[in-house]
């Protein structure tokens, strides 16, 4: 059976400061980058196939670290970019929440936002799934893909694959920095969760 893996990236200076990232292109802090390291070669252990990561800096960088010590190419699709949070970039949330009150407590509750140009929840899970869905065919059966990705993102593209609703992604919890979600999936049975939040 194929494993999915969605590998969040490493801490980057706004995660610390609790700013709201979205497809800002932020680097990852040296925090980021020895978290990356550390995990690395736990991915690596999975003996992966294919590695595919999103063109952010935060992503990219973070699959750089399992492609040095796996010794497989990275392949870049923006389609594994963060949620687009629109005007909210930059901004940490109690900004968010003194500035957009209504929309920024539908955020918090999981509904779509409707407002400051925030991405809508069914675009991100639309394109996540159809970038994912395009690597694992291509990959054939049996492959380990690794997907270096964002932790909202690889929230709403795990319910998706998984046939729940995209309201049940904030339940899953937070996806940690460098911590991964991984999926199987059976030809039968369709996608399967195994684990989540492996560090």
């Amino acid at each position: 059976m194929t494993l999915l893996v969605l590998w969040r990236h490493g801490q980057t200076e706004w995660n610390a400061a609790g700013r709201i990232q979205g497809q800002t292109d932020t680097a990852l802090s040296e925090v980021g980058v020895e978290q990356a390291a550390e995990s690395a070669p736990r991915v690596a252990a999975l003996r992966p196939s294919v590695l595919i990561a999103s063109d952010l800096r935060r992503a990219a960088t973070t699959a750089a670290a399992l492609a040095a010590v796996s010794g497989l190419a990275v392949t870049h699709d923006p389609r594994l970019r963060e949620r687009g949070f629109g005007e909210w970039e930059g901004l940490d949330h109690d900004e968010v929440g003194a500035r957009w009150p209504e929309a920024f407590a539908r955020w918090k509750h999981g509904e779509e936002v409707g407002d400051a140009g925030v991405e809508e929840i069914e675009a991100v899970a639309k394109r996540m799934v159809e970038a994912l869905q395009e690597t694992v065919a291509a990959a054939g059966p049996d492959a380990v893909i690794v997907a270096a990705t964002h932790g909202a993102a690889a929230r709403f593209a795990t319910v998706s694959l998984l046939g729940w609703p995209l309201e049940q992604a904030p339940r899953m919890g937070a996806l940690h920095n460098c911590h991964r979600t991984h999926l199987r999936y059976h030809p039968l049975r369709g996608w399967m969760l195994e684990a989540h939040n492996l560090p």
